[in-house]
């Protein structure tokens, strides 16, 4: 992967993205707010006239998205990346139907590939649910999710937003720790690097999902579900029992009349097409057939 550019790269602490990844590999199953939200993104597939003859789902078991996906398009070819051998395997074991399940019978596998395993130009849908804030450079991941569609293809992700976690956020600034999470893009910003990528008709939308607990160490391991703190402005060293102390009176302080400590998540959602090839402008411009012909399909399916 090439280094990330100047204007895009988040700044994230690699070692902790991959100690979520193991732990996420070793998990029952993937976070609850990420099949929340994939069953929220999955409400919006009804809006968009395009059949996928092929689905990419990118990191799909913290996506938790397949069973949706297989009932969207049960006709399509699908398609499974994750970003660690560990997740692959973990992912295929969540996929193996038993021999009671409907699925079985449905003849509709997913097939692990590698992103470099993925033609391009070959997909009508690549889908990404909640794992995109895990990035350190979400347009390069954008550009090669633009090469791997076809024309008029599609992308739709989700990902968390800077609104999210803000009281944790106020009370670790009010104890003087570091920041606990990196931050996180803005959807705003994520719609130019659509747009910087080659994408077109860019929508962009967001909502905010309450989260209660009713203990701090309820919340604590929740949260250590969702993701690790990757912000290299984080205090480094190991915790101490006296730190986790004054941590958990810190969060129970948080807590509502009803004893339960409430957090905010932002969700951030995408989606876009890929635009067909424009010929330059110039004196004397050609066109290849190849070219001439993917504008036409497209203004045809378009229009």
């Amino acid at each position: 992967m090439s280094a990330p550019s100047a204007s895009t790269a988040r700044q994230l602490d690699p070692a902790s993205v991959e100690g979520w990844l193991r732990r996420l590999a070793r998990a029952p199953e993937a976070p609850w707010l990420h099949a929340e939200v994939a069953r929220r993104m999955a409400d919006r597939l009804q809006f968009i006239r395009v059949q996928p003859a092929a689905v990419l789902d990118w990191w799909a078991f913290g996506g938790a998205s397949t069973e949706l996906l297989l009932k969207a398009y049960p006709q399509a070819r699908h398609l499974a990346v994750e970003p660690t051998e560990a997740l692959r395997a973990r992912s295929r074991q969540a996929m193996a139907a038993p021999w009671w399940s409907p699925r079985r019978w449905r003849g509709v596998p997913v097939v692990h590939v590698t992103p470099q395993e993925v033609a391009p130009a070959s997909v009508q849908l690549v889908w990404a649910n909640m794992m995109l804030h895990a990035v350190v450079d979400p347009s390069e991941l954008m550009a090669q999710w633009q090469q791997l569609l076809v024309v008029d293809g599609f992308v739709m992700f989700s990902c968390l937003g800077p609104g999210s976690l803000r009281t944790l956020h106020d009370l670790y600034a009010r104890l003087g720790w570091g920041p606990p999470l990196a931050d996180f893009v803005d959807m705003h910003d994520l719609g130019d690097m659509l747009v910087q990528a080659g994408f077109a008709d860019p929508v962009m939308d967001q909502e905010v999902l309450s989260l209660s607990w009713d203990s701090p160490e309820a919340l604590l391991s929740e949260l250590r579900s969702l993701g690790a703190n990757a912000s290299p402005q984080r205090v480094a060293g190991w915790r101490t029992p006296r730190w986790r102390e004054r941590l958990h009176a810190a969060l129970k302080s948080l807590a509502r009349p009803d004893g339960r400590i409430y957090l905010d998540f932002e969700i951030a959602y995408g989606h876009a097409f890929k635009a067909a090839p424009r010929a330059p402008l110039a004196a004397e411009t050609r066109v290849s057939v190849d070219d001439m012909r993917a504008m036409v399909r497209s203004r045809t399916s378009r229009g």
